[in-house]
């Protein structure tokens, strides 16, 4: 077989060459002509090609076949599918050479498994999902990323967790199809998103819609760390804790850097938190703390103030009192 990306411009087409090549394995671009990192994905595809004789590659406009598309779930491109024996066995979202690579090698590689390794195979997959469920207290499966979410019902559930205060971590389930699929006969949940917590299935959106409508989503996420507490415990981290912009050693903004000042001709030790590493803490204190500006000075758990409060403090000779917490 020739080493060449073959183009489908058709439904029927693809059907056929996944028909002709029954036995090995056929991977699909579904790209489109606008986008340059489709073009960039087609050039490793015919390195790929020269490299996998025996791995059928074909590109496919998505926008040309919106049946084939819509039947897999085509929501972006550049996508790639993979297929052995016409099943659809893997597949990968985004421009990630490296990944279409492994994926490719890995797929190019096995060969037709007995009914016996197939059992392991499937056990294997069984001990990752019970390791990805239980890879934080609160686990969210869904379509996308919290920054970027790829579909509708995760945009909202990422929007009712925030909204909630609740930490928690997801897993991209466009990254990986075994999971993807796995995951649905596991949980017998077919659809994303999925939430679990300690382990255990909470449900899809319309269940954690009822929750929070019941009150019920704070309780039901106890081993989920909400923001609130994770606020209580920095500011309590030291008894004298200062929120700033940058660090002791490297102040980045002019306020900071004259709080720092003041602070360390006092003599008394503090720790710092920079704000800028970690924009969940730098919006929410400003709410928890009712304080719209940094830095922020903390003693004990309480809020002292900013700059202005503290230069106060020093003119009056009140800070080194406050600081001790003697006031």
């Amino acid at each position: 077989m020739a080493a060449a990306v073959v183009a489908a411009g058709s439904a029927q087409q693809l059907q056929e060459l996944l028909q002709q090549q029954d036995r090995s394995l056929v991977v699909v671009h579904f790209w489109a002509p606008w986008a340059p990192q489709c073009a960039q994905m087609n050039e490793v595809m015919a390195a790929l090609a020269k490299e996998h004789v025996q791995v059928t590659f074909v590109k496919l406009e998505a926008e040309a076949v919106p049946e084939v598309s819509e039947k897999y779930e085509i929501s972006s491109v550049p996508t790639f599918l993979f297929f052995k024996n016409s099943q659809k066995v893997d597949r990968l979202d985004g421009a990630h050479a490296p990944e279409l690579t492994k994926k490719v090698q890995r797929h190019a590689s096995s060969t037709s498994v007995s009914a016996a390794s197939n059992d392991g195979a499937k056990e294997d997959l069984a001990v990752r999902l019970k390791k990805l469920i239980n890879a934080a207290p609160c686990m969210l499966f869904m379509k996308g990323s919290p920054k970027e979410p790829r579909c509708g019902f995760s945009k909202q559930m990422v929007e009712i967790l925030n909204k909630h205060g609740i930490s928690f971590s997801s897993f991209d389930i466009f990254s990986d199809e075994e999971v993807r699929q796995g995951l649905k006969t596991y949980s017998n949940w077919p659809t994303y998103p999925q939430l679990y917590v300690a382990g255990e299935l909470i449900g899809g959106l319309d269940i954690i819609k009822e929750l929070e409508a019941s009150g019920e989503l704070d309780t039901i996420c106890p081993k989920a760390c909400k923001l609130e507490d994770r606020l209580k415990t920095l500011i309590n981290k030291a008894p004298v804790m200062l929120f700033m912009k940058g660090s002791k050693q490297v102040a980045k903004c002019g306020f900071s850097k004259q709080i720092i000042e003041i602070m360390n001709n006092t003599g008394i030790d503090y720790e710092t938190f920079d704000i800028l590493e970690d924009e969940e803490v730098r919006q929410g204190l400003k709410t928890y703390s009712n304080w719209p500006t940094y830095p922020q000075l903390y003693v004990k758990g309480e809020l002292v103030g900013g700059l202005d409060i503290v230069k106060e403090l020093k003119e009056n000779g009140e800070l080194l009192p406050v600081l001790k917490g003697e006031n």
